[in-house]
Order: C-alpha cells, then sequence, then structure tokens
C-alpha cells in the first residue's frame, strides 16, 4: 500500500476528487486550507495585480517569501493502483506555470478499518 499525499491549488480540489473517482478511487482525505510556498517568492494574485500596473500590488511586492493558500488531499491506495492514481493527479493538476503542486508518495505498512477490524487492502475497498 501507499499514501499519496498531493499539495494542489485550491480551486483544483473538486476536479481532482472527481477524477479519482472516475479512476476508480473513491476513497480520499482533503484537509482544509494550508499555506506554503515553493520556490517562488510572491503570492500569485499580488503579482498578477502588479504585472497589471496596480500601484498598491507594485508596493507589496518585496523580498520576503509569501505564502500561497492550497490544499492537501491524501489517497491510500494498494500499490497496483498507485500510478494510476498519481497519474490522474497530475493530469488534473498540471498547467505547466508555477504552483501545480507536489505528490509525495511514501509506503503504509499497516491499514485496519475501525468498523468492522478488516486489514490490508481489504480495508481499503
Amino acid at each position: 500500500m501507499k499514501e499519496i499525499i498531493s499539495v494542489i491549488r485550491i480551486n483544483m480540489v473538486n476536479a481532482t476528487k472527481k477524477a479519482l473517482v472516475e479512476a476508480g478511487i473513491p476513497g480520499f482525505t482533503a484537509t482544509g486550507r494550508v499555506m506554503g510556498r515553493g520556490k517562488g517568492q510572491v503570492h500569485f494574485d499580488i503579482l498578477k495585480g502588479a504585472e497589471e500596473g496596480h500601484p498598491e500590488a507594485i508596493a507589496l511586492l518585496g523580498d520576503a517569501p509569501r505564502l500561497v493558500a492550497k490544499r492537501i488531499l491524501t489517497v491510500v491506495v494498494p500499490d497496483e493502483l498507485c500510478k494510476t492514481a498519481i497519474d490522474t493527479i497530475i493530469k488534473t493538476n498540471q498547467t505547466g506555470k508555477p504552483g501545480d503542486g507536489k505528490i509525495f508518495v511514501t509506503p503504509i505498512t499497516e491499514t485496519i478499518r475501525v468498523r468492522t477490524g478488516e486489514e490490508g487492502d481489504t480495508a481499503l475497498n
């Protein structure tokens, strides 16, 4: 089993959830609004405003790193669905622009469904 943690744009959550369900992966957890940043130095809305020539946006641009609102979507899948889940997340979220997100994959050694006590891949279905 693998845990796939994806950090994605807030406006892409619904499309990603729909795409995962259509790919046969109906179970996932979405974490509320989180703040973070990659290599970029500015908030994209401020950058856009500055590019459009708004003086207040230009004044906000500085050397200090800015945090951007994102969502975390976590999926635990059997090994055979790992590539499908990753490909689906990438296909849905990839725009080619900075801020598309990141995907982290970690092994899961044990899964137990609380209600029934089922274990392993059975607990995921």
